[in-house]
């Protein structure tokens, strides 16, 4: 199974030479981060992830660092793994998640080798959510209801680890929506959907692989070595993601994401993946929701 690659590609691959053509003006932008030192948040955060359904927490505060940027520190707790209440590793008491909505900082993927595994999804999947709004922020393009933005990026991001995994690529460019204004309950709902590029950019080893899986070209492949074969598989990957922000601060409210992959799989016996068993459809289903504990 793919390990949440998106968000690398969000954080790494938009490059920076469009970022800096871009306009971040805050005093323009409904949605800009206001931050106060020491403040607290928590986020409540559940999930389906294929089979796995489970609900965790992430405890956050405001911190500044000595350049005087503001930026929120996270850490885990409460996670119930298929209903059942399942205490982390101890590695995972010490795990920090740093994230910040300031334009002028970047987001990078945090260190999860001494975390808990089960951490991997619910980390990587808040820090797109973070991720999202910080490009809405970082572009500026977004101010009125109804303001559409579309990033072309394209490249691929991996998750090949170079010995179970030997190939891992996603390919996606970003549509960017402010969806509505409310100036009632002072929020916005902002809509970024992931969407695979006009012309996919992974890479695909074997010819069938070429083949469209659903409407668009396939941006979505994994070729997982096992003992004497090869399970490959290629498709097509979108995200759609909600957020409610805060009109007031621009603090996330709350969030949804769903991802669908759609792909087909065929065991191969050789690297070149051309004896192959005839291909078999499945569907990787993810829905994941978060909500500030007001």
């Amino acid at each position: 199974m793919k390990s949440n690659s998106i968000i690398i590609c969000l954080v790494l691959c938009v490059t920076p030479s469009f970022l800096a053509a871009q306009s971040s003006s805050t005093a323009q932008n409904p949605l800009h981060r206001q931050y106060h030192d020491g403040e607290a948040l928590v986020y409540n955060m559940t999930g389906v992830n294929e089979s796995w359904h489970y609900a965790i927490q992430a405890d956050g505060i405001v911190r500044k660092d000595a350049s005087g940027a503001y930026f929120e520190e996270y850490r885990w707790t409460n996670l119930v793994s298929d209903g059942q209440p399942t205490p982390l590793s101890p590695g995972s008491d010490a795990f920090r998640q740093r994230l910040s909505l300031d334009p002028g900082q970047s987001i990078t993927p945090p260190d999860l080798s001494k975390a808990d595994p089960r951490l991997v999804g619910p980390v990587l999947d808040f820090m797109t959510f973070y991720a999202d709004l910080w490009l809405v922020n970082k572009t500026g393009q977004l101010n009125h209801a109804g303001d559409h933005f579309y990033v072309k990026v394209g490249t691929p991001s991996s998750w090949a680890n170079g010995s179970q995994v030997i190939l891992g690529q996603s390919s996606i460019d970003f549509d960017l929506t402010l969806k509505s204004i409310n100036p009632t309950d002072r929020t916005a709902v902002l809509v970024v959907r992931h969407v695979p590029p006009d012309k996919s950019q992974v890479t695909l080893p074997a010819a069938w692989m070429q083949t469209p899986v659903a409407d668009t070209p396939n941006n979505w492949v994994q070729v997982i070595k096992l003992p004497g074969k090869y399970l490959a598989s290629v498709g097509q990957e979108t995200f759609t993601v909600e957020l409610t922000v805060s009109l007031v601060d621009g603090k996330i409210l709350s969030a949804t994401m769903d991802n669908p992959v759609k792909t087909i799989m065929r065991m191969c016996t050789d690297d070149a993946l051309t004896q192959c068993d005839p291909p078999q459809p499945h569907e990787i289903i993810r829905k994941i929701q978060i909500a500030l504990v007001q």
